[in-house]
């Protein structure tokens, strides 16, 4: 019967998934640099450091 708990009591937060991870679009160099120092799991690091690789190279392109 809980089915559904966490949609009704969850905040919209437009940074944020609907299962709680942290979307990365709309960050830039700086963030994604600050945000890898803070995280620790490793998988979060890899998602970091493959979108900044993908500014980077957009920069260049530009």
């Amino acid at each position: 019967m809980a089915a559904g708990q966490n949609q009704r009591n969850r905040k919209n937060d437009p940074m944020l998934t609907k299962t709680g991870k942290t979307r990365l679009y709309p960050l830039n160099l700086t963030q994604l640099k600050t945000l890898l120092e803070k995280s620790t799991k490793p998988k979060e690091k890899g998602m970091i450091l493959r979108a900044i690789a993908l500014r980077e190279v957009a920069i260049k392109i530009a």
